[in-house]
């Protein structure tokens, strides 16, 4: 019974819940905010390949979505303990973004190709934990629509980041990344205090 409850709520369609999730893995992923590294790398390589990145990465973060809580289950580790964890690795993110320091990003890599767009830059261990947190809280078909709707706009920001770097010069992607920052910084918080008490209520 508990089950059928389950997949039945797997499969309910809420707008606000897409919405948040759609921000959330925006803020995340960052694409705008990666903006400056992705056109170093058109410099490097001459040519990036948009279309197989996105695809790549979505494939990634769905299959991650469905499959995480079974390997967290592997060893051990419960969904919202999971969120709890991932609750940090958002809040440092947000650090990151408003402070414009970097705490574990890696150097520009030399290549542009399914390594590093779609895996780290995309599908990092920053998307991956917000997935499994987000997990605890919505329904999956919300959460795999959040998932399209970003990849739709990271393929349009490869496709143009060129053009959006010149438009939006330094200054404005900086205000860009700060907004995002602090949403991911309250986003950590809620995180954070719905799932310890889960915890606790357990």
């Amino acid at each position: 019974m508990e089950v059928d409850l389950q997949k039945k709520r797997s499969l309910v369609f809420d707008f606000k819940e897409m919405l948040t999730a759609s921000v959330i893995l925006f803020a995340v992923i960052d694409i705008v905010g990666s903006i400056p590294l992705i056109i170093t790398l058109r410099e490097k390589v001459g040519h990036i390949q948009s279309e197989k990145a996105s695809v790549v990465a979505a494939i990634i973060m769905i299959g991650f979505l469905f499959l995480g809580e079974e390997i967290l289950k592997l060893i051990g580790i419960d969904i919202n303990s999971f969120a709890v964890a991932g609750s940090f690795v958002i809040f440092f993110l947000a650090l990151e973004m408003i402070l414009g320091i970097t705490l574990y990003r890696d150097e520009a890599p030399e290549t542009a190709s399914i390594v590093p767009l779609a895996f780290p830059m995309i599908a990092g261990a920053g998307t991956m934990t917000s997935l499994l947190s987000l997990r605890a809280e919505y329904h999956v078909l919300n959460i795999i629509i959040a998932i399209l709707i970003n990849i739709l706009f990271v393929y349009l920001i490869l496709k143009t980041s060129k053009h959006i770097g010149k438009r939006l010069g330094k200054s404005g992607i900086n205000i860009i990344r700060k907004v995002f920052g602090i949403v991911l910084l309250a986003i950590a918080v809620k995180l954070f205090t719905t799932n310890i008490g889960q915890l606790f209520n357990n």
